[in-house]
């Protein structure tokens, strides 16, 4: 590991004050550390989130669950509220890594590193979830720009997301039984904007399939589903599954999740 300054802010504007090219916020950690720690990583400033309460918690107001971006994962799949007003995204979090991973890791973490095999792009994509930072509102769709990248700038950093409730929403993970990670992994949720189908694991970012939000908003079943083939051209390929077993696997999954809420 490189030395580097730290820093443990009070609050999302000091956190925000102290950013510069160099530094990096620390969330839940657990990509960051293990990657300073084999120096694929460098910061000259290690910016901590831990001790902001404004970036915790959950609540449920109408039509909308907002939802802290220092909220853990197992506090996601343990909140009442979340298993009442979206059960799938308890579900989801609930499938994340290990317990100490759980425990540990966090939402705003989780969605800013944007792993390609990261779960909870999904559901924000699906459910047409709202990032808000310290600077401004995004778009989950505009949020995520790539692998590995989203649209946060210097000093930018997640305080919240907003997920609107779904009529119904439902996920299926089919996952890396050593690291937990997708290999493929669909969210399906259907709210008052309609009908999405969110991929995250098969490619190098979270997508949606257009054919599938298609065939489910006229019949929404899992035989809706049969027939549609995703093309395996840019999907991911290595040791663990080939580009068109992942593109299979969209397809199984897709089945799985909405075969689950009929």
């Amino acid at each position: 590991m490189y030395p580097f300054d730290y820093h443990r802010p009070a609050s999302v504007k000091d956190a925000a004050t102290q950013a510069n090219d160099d530094a990096l916020f620390l969330a839940g950690g657990q990509t960051l550390i293990p990657t300073l720690k084999q120096r694929l990583r460098q910061a000259a400033t290690l910016i901590d989130l831990g001790a902001i309460p404004e970036l915790r918690g959950i609540v449920l107001n109408g039509k909308t669950l907002t939802i802290g971006a220092m909220t853990s994962h197992a506090e996601v799949a343990a909140s009442p509220d979340v298993r009442n007003a979206i059960p799938a995204l308890a579900d989801l979090a609930g499938k994340i890594g290990d317990p100490q991973v759980r425990n540990c890791g966090t939402l705003g973490g989780s969605i800013a590193n944007n792993d390609p095999a990261a779960d909870y792009p999904a559901a924000l994509v699906a459910l047409g979830a709202t990032v808000h930072t310290n600077t401004r509102s995004l778009k989950a769709e505009d949020f995520f720009t790539g692998m590995f990248e989203t649209a946060l700038g210097v000093g930018e950093l997640v305080v919240k997301v907003d997920f609107p409730l779904a009529k119904r929403a439902a996920f299926a993970k089919f996952r890396n039984p050593a690291s937990r990670y997708a290999i493929a992994a669909v969210f399906v949720a259907e709210t008052d904007a309609g009908v999405r189908v969110a991929v995250i694991g098969a490619g190098p970012g979270v997508f949606r399939v257009p054919e599938m939000e298609s065939a489910l908003a006229k019949t929404f079943s899992a035989a809706a589903l049969s027939g549609i083939a995703v093309s395996a051209d840019g999907l991911n390929e290595d040791m663990h599954a080939t580009a068109d077993y992942r593109a299979h696997l969209i397809g199984v999954m897709a089945a799985r999740a909405v075969a689950s809420l009929t």
